[in-house]
């Protein structure tokens, strides 16, 4: 499915991140049926809601809420914005892109810069951010009304809301309707004087509304006999209506009233009784199948009823108001509280015909329905080999690992048993053990998936287009081991096969599942860059960078990128690696995907960039994000990137024997990387010279393969301090100054010769060598490889003609004594992520020297709950303690200075 892309600020979108049309109903401000009776009390109680930022109407189902702010809203001289909200928004990107769209279906105009989530599970923090923005710069407060709001109860869209109702200011007033106290700090509302609220008591009909009720039904009950009836059913206005409603049916409507009792089954008996029992058996008997549907259109009713009567019976119940509610051509839905009650009366009625219903359903979605819905019946119905069938047949398992659909599909998976065995189940399970790292049972599982392939395909003859889908499916999964196991054979296979398959599978499918292509790029690329292969693995990452589809090939585009920018980081150019690092971060970072989805190499990427700048603070910081982040995606690649980032962040910190522990660290694959070798070699190398081990630095590089520049130049450094400047001369002609090295590797390569120079008493040449350098890596920021160089640089850094290149980037304005810069890098380095809200909050509060538990009372939260933001917020500053905070804060302006 394609994610929701921004159409420019004159349209607005079509579809949700699922790729569903919006539904225009639940924008819809409800119409009042003409029995409705205005209580002015309420209105006026809810006039109120204008003055507060919040208002809550909080009452039982069948309350009269949604009636009594959907007149109220349509009395307003201005646009009012109104969601009607599903359970099925559950996801955060799912119900700000509703909440966004009724926005404008409402009239409201938005800025295009606000964007939409195409996740269904997530959404950007930066798109609420400028929504709040937005918001806050109208003239008149935007009204918001968000019905039925007790269906949402994700902690997260609660929280989300409240930021932007905060940050809004008086911008927003926002109207909850809803059965249950919502997840917001309702407190803090309260005590301000910011909160209207109307309860389910203040809902409940009194004795005279009750009979004005009633006289609007056409039944006349005095004020004293309304008052009983409003007694036993404690106002309850839906139990009044349906009172009303059946007592105009009785030969006696008054005697029926007085004997109206209420108790927790009334609802569910005279829903029975009223409505379902007032049908004809046909009618009855669809009612009840189609309560195990969400929604369904006359063709699904009659695959479960077996009939073909159901648009006639559907457009009937429609146009009694029998609890059938349209919503827009030919789909329907019943009534939540009447399909529950059917529901619970199916299983009484029919037990054991419910997984036989879903069966049905399962079957005809498969043909004419959305994948989601196909495998969501199918799991009910307990047929697993159909559910995984569907999966793999329509091309799909790649959405197992793309991070829009990976948690969904993984949870319906998980209730699958063991004695599920076929092809497709084997084929999922192995995607599910794979994409949570699991790769010994992950690959028993494509082992077994490959050979009932093979078994198949044998039988067959030919391959059929179902089979065709499982092989190409069995391809990417084999791209996927081969990357994660370090087999570049294998993955240069899986790609072959894959290649002559994608002919043999419908074009549409191909289409319709862009990320599957993508994620065979990704895969093959890094497997051969993993071969050392790096022209094949930037030609094979290049084009999954270039992969259309929208929010679904995001995350391999992000992977692509991160493992071409460690291309270039590896040929020594460090500013073409920090782009295509930070432009990997955006591609999911737009979507609202998570973090944990892939790799996370960027960061180590950066990390490693940050070392060679000497911003050591920055490197730590890129190194605990990565490792916070929880990837799953632990290929040799990213292992050996991590190791060689740590490694170096330690040798530049001084603990020598830490870096060669983390650059020695085993990395588990089927071949040896001889670029992770090098870098291994490298950093031990590194470590012994500073260690007064000249001779064991240079053996140490000896073993390593001589098209690696980067260790041709360590290796030269190694034989000039050893004392052998004419083979470290001779071993540096290898390295070409031309092509494909960078900066961090020619940089390197003139301090050595000028070293040299230096030794030979050639002042002059060792002056111009450095002055190249200081040009070169200025650029880059390059500061590592002068730090590394040793005492003699310092002098040279102190004469006029290399002063004025050191400074303001290598040195301060005004040299320092030693002519070199601090240690630990630049003052001022940018914090790596942006602090939230609520950490800015906590961080204002540390300034004021308050304790956590006096923190924690100020914001209304836990003690626990600022804990994880200040360990957030030290992660983010790249600090330990509270005082650095601060001072670090200062430093960044996040904090006004000290007075």
């Amino acid at each position: 499915m394609t994610g929701l892309q921004d159409n420019g600020p004159e349209s607005s979108p079509r579809a949700d991140p699922q790729g569903d049309p919006f539904l225009r109903t639940r924008f819809a401000v409800p119409k009042r049926p003409t029995t409705f009776l205005r209580r002015e009390r309420l209105v006026k109680h809810l006039d109120q809601a204008l003055l507060t930022p919040l208002t809550m109407v909080n009452g039982a189902a069948g309350a009269g809420k949604t009636l009594l702010v959907a007149d109220w809203a349509a009395g307003r001289d201005r646009p009012v914005a109104w969601l009607t909200t599903e359970a099925s928004d559950q996801g955060c990107g799912m119900f700000w892109a509703y909440l966004l769209q009724a926005l404008r279906a409402s009239g409201v105009p938005l800025p295009s810069e606000v964007g939409l989530p195409a996740d269904a599970n997530r959404v950007d923090h930066t798109l609420l951010a400028r929504l709040a923005e937005d918001l806050g710069t109208r003239d008149r407060p935007q009204i918001v009304v968000l019905d039925e709001y007790d269906r949402v109860t994700d902690a997260e869209i609660a929280e989300q809301l409240e930021f932007v109702l905060h940050h809004a200011g008086r911008g927003m007033r926002l109207i909850l309707v809803t059965r249950t106290e919502p997840l917001l700090p309702l407190h803090r509302y309260r005590a301000a004087g910011d909160m209207t609220e109307i309860r389910n008591a203040e809902l409940a009909f009194t004795p005279e509304e009750a009979a004005a009720l009633l006289e609007r039904h056409g039944l006349r009950l005095p004020v004293h006999a309304a008052g009983a009836l409003v007694e036993r059913t404690r106002g309850w206005a839906a139990g009044l209506r349906l009172c009303a409603l059946a007592a105009q049916e009785r030969p006696d409507p008054e005697t029926y009233l007085k004997e109206f009792e209420a108790d927790r089954t009334t609802v569910a008996d005279f829903l029975l009784a009223e409505v379902l029992k007032r049908q004809t058996p046909e009618t009855q008997d669809l009612l009840l199948r189609v309560s195990v549907l969400e929604r369904f259109c006359p063709e699904l009713a009659n695959a479960l009823t077996e009939r073909t009567d159901a648009g006639a019976i559907l457009a009937g119940l429609h146009r009694e108001n029998a609890f059938v509610e349209h919503l827009g051509q030919t789909w329907y839905r019943l009534h939540p509280l009447f399909r529950e009650i059917l529901h619970a009366h199916l299983q009484m009625r029919s037990p054991g015909l419910e997984p036989e219903l879903h069966r049905r359903a399962a079957t005809w979605l498969r043909r004419f329905g959305s994948l989601a819905e196909t495998l969501g019946h199918g799991a009910a119905a307990g047929d697993w080999e159909f559910t995984a069938d569907a999966l793999v047949d329509d091309l799909a398992i790649g959405q197992l690992f793309t991070g829009l659909h990976c948690d969904d599909l993984a949870g319906l998976f998980s209730r699958m048993g063991p004695e599920a065995s076929s092809t497709a189940t084997d084929l999922v399970r192995a995607s599910r053990e794979l994409s949570r790292g699991d790769l010994d049972r992950g690959l028993a599982h494509l082992r077994n998936a490959g050979q009932s392939l093979a078994e198949e395909r044998t039988s067959a003859g030919d391959d059929s287009p179902g089979l065709a889908a499982a092989r190409l499916s069995c391809a990417l999964l084999e791209a996927l081991a081969a990357r994660l196991t370090g087999s570049p054979g294998r993955a240069e296979s899986a790609a072959e096969a894959a290649e002559k398959l994608q002919d043999e599978v419908p074009a549409h499918l191909l289409d319709e599942h862009p990320e599957l292509t993508a994620l065979l790029l990704t895969h093959l690329g890094s497997t051969r860059l993993w071969a050392g292969h790096f022209e094949d693995a930037r030609a094979a990452l290049t084009a999954a960078a270039c992969c259309s589809g929208g929010a679904s090939t995001a995350l391999p585009r992000e992977e692509s990128l991160g493992h071409l920018a460690l291309i270039d980081y590896l040929n020594g150019w460090l500013g073409r690696a920090e782009r295509k690092a930070r432009a990997a971060m955006t591609e999911t970072e737009r979507f609202s995907l998570p973090q944990a989805s892939g790799s996370g190499i960027e960061l180590l990427v950066l990390a490693a960039v940050a070392v060679d700048r000497n911003e050591l603070r920055q490197a730590q910081a890129l190194l605990d994000t990565a490792a916070d982040s929880h990837h799953v995606m632990r290929d040799p690649v990213m292992e050996a990137g991590r190791a060689i980032a740590t490694a170096r962040l330690l040798l530049a910190r001084g603990d020598t024997q830490a870096a060669l522990a983390a650059a020695e660290s085993a990395v588990a694959a089927d071949v040896i990387s001889p670029w992770a070798k090098g870098q291994t070699a490298l950093v031990a190398s590194a470590a012994r010279l500073a260690d007064g081990l000249p001779e064991t630095a240079a053996e140490l590089l000896r073993a390593v393969p001589d098209d690696q520049p980067a260790c041709v130049v360590a290796a030269a450094r190694a034989e000039l301090a050893a004392g052998r400047p004419v083979e470290a001369m001779e071993l540096l002609d290898r390295v070409r100054p031309e092509g494909r090295n960078g900066p961090a590797v020619t940089v390197r390569a003139s301090l050595v010769r000028a070293q040299a120079a230096d030794g030979a008493g050639d002042s002059a040449t060792s002056r111009r060598l450095v002055a190249q350098a200081l040009h070169e890596a200025r650029r880059e920021r390059l500061r590592r490889p002068f730090l590394e160089a040793g005492p003699w640089i310092r002098p040279l850094l102190g004469t006029v003609s290399l002063r004025e290149l050191a400074a303001g980037w290598l040195t301060p304005g005004t040299p320092s004594p030693g002519g070199l810069p601090r240690p630990e890098g630049p003052p001022s380095t940018p914090v790596v992520e942006e602090l939230s809200g609520r950490e800015r909050d906590v961080l204002e509060r540390l300034a004021q020297m308050m304790s956590t538990e006096e923190i924690a009372a100020d914001l209304y939260v836990s003690v626990n709950t600022v804990k994880t933001h200040l360990k957030s917020v030290y992660r983010k500053l790249g600090v330990n303690r509270r005082h650095d905070a601060v001072r670090r804060a200062r430093e960044l302006r996040l904090l006004p200075p000290r007075p």
